[in-house]
């Protein structure tokens, strides 16, 4: 009798409910443990790719140590047929389920074919503290608004870690499909693996760091890029190099503070956006609020590139647009900066930003990263509301005031005073020749005037909304 371990986002061996439960249930060399590779993985070339692939390749190099960790490449029903007629004793499979998007089309499919072929399936929620259908309203329905979400999140008991008795003799650890391995081990040559921090020691040891030396100035510091007081989890907690309870269970050892009830609610609001795209599936392409589904946008495809470039004449959004490509991350404050910025004052569809963060983003979590996104575009459950629009400016003077972080990442600005680094255009020629800068030439002028265009930001959202109350009154025909 064979059992298989599937892996997919949860590339670690401790404190993991599937492979817990699958190790319990099986004897000696008993247990296959299998990531599956969709085509289209070989296809894409991103940070985003890269780097899942990086702490992939780590985590079976981990593995294949003393046992095997089998690569298949295909579709799920196709892969799982295959592997069916190799393995014809094959009676159970266990996994950590996906709930939203792509994942949660992917389980059902595979779902249906293991009740049609007699494969026992055990599925765990494994990824979050509570997931998608845990918190809900008294009256049964889900939560759009994240305070009376929290508020309920916050009393509910927290799981502990599950304790993993891994030993390779239950592995069984010969290689199946050898083509395929060395179509991945092709796959893995392309990757510049060192660029990337990968491993479950690795996260043990960020996770350690930040509640040692950064989690006590968190509430404070956490808004400013340069000081860096974040915690660099969300990548571990997106490949599954680390779990959440394990997270929890390291906080549950410090003692109370303001900052780490703020950090506590970062993570409902992981949480609270994983249970909005679950209720909402659509949410990749469509806009939450039915009345802002009608936005006229601009899509000006030359600001798109600029925005994407960090080549704005706004210092805060280039620096913040260039960290995101030189290193696969950018600051949670640089996010909804930016964000706002392409979309109410570019007026590009907010689609097309969530698809590039999507390509460029290493810690690239779809729930989160959407919900962003529309949080931002006021189009989505309990975001900001459209007439706030953040003011790249002040932003800027707020979170990096000596601007340092945009020297960082901006290097034409290097020689600019304060008085000047978040408004370079207010410099003459004069000036511009003192400092090194050019406008125009080695640093741009603004692409869009920031007043102009909250006015138009005011008109679009304004007539989405009228368009809707006509098409919803019953006399609109």
């Amino acid at each position: 009798m064979k059992r298989v371990m599937w892996f997919r986002r949860d590339l670690r061996l401790q404190d993991n409910k599937a492979l817990a439960h699958a190790l319990q249930n099986s004897a000696a060399d008993e247990l296959i443990l299998l990531f599956q590779m969709n085509p289209q993985q070989f296809i894409q070339e991103s940070a985003n790719h890269n780097a899942f692939f990086a702490s992939l390749a780590s985590f079976k190099e981990r593995i294949d140590q003393e046992a095997h960790l089998q690569i298949m490449v295909g579709e799920p029903l196709d892969l799982f047929s295959r592997l069916k007629r190799k393995l014809p004793d094959w009676q159970a499979i266990y996994f950590n389920e996906d709930t939203c998007g792509f994942g949660a089309k992917r389980d059902q499919q595979a779902m249906r074919f293991f009740e049609e072929n007699n494969i026992q399936s055990f599925s765990f929620q494994d990824a979050y503290l509570h997931g998608s259908e845990e918190i809900k309203k008294n009256d049964g329905s889900k939560y759009q608004v994240f305070t009376p979400y929290y508020n309920k999140w916050k009393e509910a008991p927290k799981e502990t870690p599950i304790p993993v008795s891994y030993t390779a003799e239950k592995i069984f650890s010969a290689c199946l499909f050898p083509e395929e391995e060395a179509a991945y081990r092709e796959q893995i040559a392309r990757i510049p693996l060192t660029h990337y921090s990968v491993g479950e020691e690795t996260a043990r040891r960020r996770l350690n760091t930040f509640i040692d030396q950064k989690l006590q100035s968190y509430e404070n510091k956490r808004d400013f890029p340069y000081q860096d007081q974040t915690s660099h989890l969300s990548t571990f907690l997106r490949t599954g190099e680390l779990s959440i309870r394990t997270i929890w269970q390291e906080l549950a050892s410090v003692p109370s503070s303001l900052s780490k009830e703020t950090f506590k609610k970062e993570l409902a609001w992981r949480d609270f956006y994983n249970m909005i795209y679950s209720a909402f599936p659509q949410q990749k392409e469509e806009a939450i609020q039915e009345k802002f589904r009608y936005i006229q946008w601009t899509n000006d495809p030359e600001m798109f590139v600029k925005w994407q470039k960090g080549e704005t004449g706004y210092p805060v959004i280039d620096a913040a647009m260039r960290q995101l490509n030189q290193t696969g991350w950018m600051h949670n404050r640089l996010r909804m900066i930016t964000a706002s910025f392409l979309v109410k004052n570019l007026h590009i569809d907010w689609r097309w930003g969530e698809k590039y963060f999507q390509k460029m983003l290493i810690d690239y979590d779809a729930a989160n990263n959407i919900g962003g996104w529309q949080w931002a575009a006021s189009t989505g459950t309990d975001a900001v509301p459209y007439f706030r629009i953040f003011n790249p400016i002040i932003q800027s003077k707020k979170f990096d005031n000596d601007g340092q972080f945009i020297k960082k990442y901006v290097p034409e600005l290097k020689q600019v005073p304060q008085k000047y680094i978040h408004q370079p255009n207010l410099m003459n020629e004069a000036l511009q020749t003192q400092y090194h800068v050019h406008l125009g030439e080695n640093y741009p002028k603004p692409i869009v005037d920031y007043a102009s265009s909250k006015k138009q930001t005011l008109f679009l959202y304004e007539a989405s909304k009228e368009i809707h109350q006509e098409m919803n009154n019953p006399t609109f025909q």
